[in-house]
């Protein structure tokens, strides 16, 4: 008998040892609908995680996402929120596609910490930064520290909150803050009017503890991400030679900062740059990241065909006078290009130099040609601005916005751009002056225009 017993229990033991382990749960389940549905998916990402999901007919979706916990932005059109996701979460999110923002709600595992962000979200509303900026320097400290005091106070409101999350969320209001004062050397002079302002010695004195190499903040907080980008990026546009700033990135000891850098130093890559090779074997050293260097690899080229002399890449457009319009149309003359958008403060504030200069150069050699990179869905917010705004020249709208094939091909990234174009279809200037420039005129004056 006690051998039968022992017998079995011997069998319990390898029984035992040799059941499968319980599969470790390293994702999450995100399911939802978004009512009056006005885009196709939407997109959540984080550190190096990105993934789409596409939205059924009826704006429903459900997708698994493989996540670490943490912080994630969902993103749907030009709208965007925070998300907090841990393994194992079974989440719920509901919203309006016309007050994403505003209407988002949650069920599951989970709900808690993304109720509190979405609460903080519409709670905290947009920065107006005319009205924070422009205050004077203790106005301003004043304003965001009071800001930072609400914040702290909401989420000591919230409930069923973990002790992990409220300390995360208590470095994230901290980031806030610092990433607001961070800004404000820059962004007062501009929306105060004073050109002339300089920073007083202690102001910034708060950011003198900020670990500028925290792979984890990094990867947690949007803020954060940004006080990283203008500490390196301030250092790397003051210094003519890049070699200080470039050797400081290289130094850093987060591969994950070091590639979102390289990204950011990429767009000084461009047809007027006076260091692309530099630049562009600095970001071979620097980046470890395939679609970076893909990305990087093929813009260096693009601007190795965009130096004057060299044929310009074309377009044919729809014109807001009927019919489609053709860089081959305009042959014979000088053309200078706007690359432009209706959501654009910056082209919409250069609109009255380009009609000065339209009016003093009418009935010369040289066409002006304004390519619109609105979406589809804004084509009659173009045609109401070309109307109410009076635009002259030859207003056109590219058929893809930003991936445009004239777009890409001068390897736009940003805009107000301006082009000119010589007679014979010829670039003169990749990067030409802006109209509010002296230099626009001094140029058409070099080429006798």
């Amino acid at each position: 008998m006690k051998k039968s017993l022992l017998l079995i229990a011997g069998l319990a033991i390898f029984s035992c040892k040799t059941e499968p382990k319980p599969e470790k749960i390293d994702y999450a389940i995100l399911s939802g609908k978004v009512e009056n549905k006005k885009a196709d998916k939407i997109v959540i990402s984080g550190g190096d995680f990105k993934h789409e999901i596409n939205l059924k007919d009826d704006g429903t979706f459900l997708d698994t996402l493989t996540i670490d916990e943490g912080y994630y932005t969902v993103r749907y059109g030009r709208n965007r929120a925070s998300l907090y996701l841990s393994q194992g979460d079974s989440l719920n999110m509901s919203t309006d596609g016309l007050k994403f923002n505003s209407e988002m709600k949650f069920t599951g595992n989970g709900t808690a910490p993304n109720s509190y962000l979405a609460k903080k979200l519409s709670e905290g509303g947009n920065l107006n930064f005319q009205e924070v900026y422009a205050n004077e320097e203790a106005d301003f400290l004043k304003k965001i520290g009071e800001m930072k005091t609400k914040a702290l106070g909401r989420l000591t409101e919230a409930k069923d909150l973990s002790k992990e999350f409220v300390a995360l969320e208590k470095e994230s209001i901290n980031y806030e803050y610092l990433a607001n004062l961070a800004r404000y050397p820059s962004y007062h002079p501009y929306f105060a009017k004073k050109e002339d302002y300089k920073a007083s010695e202690n102001l910034l004195d708060a950011l003198d503890k900020v670990d500028y190499d925290n792979e984890a903040d990094y990867r947690n907080f949007d803020s954060y991400q940004q006080i990283v980008s203008q500490h390196y990026m301030k250092e790397y546009y003051e210094d003519s030679l890049k070699v200080e700033s470039i050797n400081t990135i290289k130094g850093l000891k987060s591969q994950n900062i070091k590639n979102a850098l390289a990204s950011e130093i990429a767009y000084d890559i461009s047809p007027s740059g006076k260091h692309n090779e530099k630049i562009f074997n600095t970001i071979k050293e620097i980046a470890k990241n395939e679609k970076i260097l893909k990305e990087v690899t093929e813009k260096y080229n693009k601007v190795q065909n965009l130096v004057t002399g060299k044929n310009s890449p074309s377009f044919d457009y729809e014109n807001n006078a009927g019919g489609k319009t053709s860089l081959a149309d305009l042959k014979g003359k000088y053309v200078y290009i706007d690359v432009w958008a209706t959501w654009c403060g910056p082209c919409i504030g250069e609109i009255p130099s380009l009609k000065k200069v339209e009016k003093e150069y009418h009935g010369k050699n040289i066409e002006f040609v304004s390519i619109s990179i609105d979406q589809k869905d804004a084509y009659e917010t173009w045609k109401s601005m070309i109307k109410n705004r009076e635009l002259g020249g030859i207003q056109l709208m590219a058929d893809n916005a930003w991936k445009s094939q004239f777009v890409t091909d001068y390897a736009i990234e940003g805009i107000p751009r301006f082009i000119l174009i010589d007679p014979n279809g010829k670039i003169v200037n990749a990067d030409a002056p802006r109209p509010s420039s002296p230099k626009l005129i001094e140029l058409f004056n070099e080429l006798k225009i």
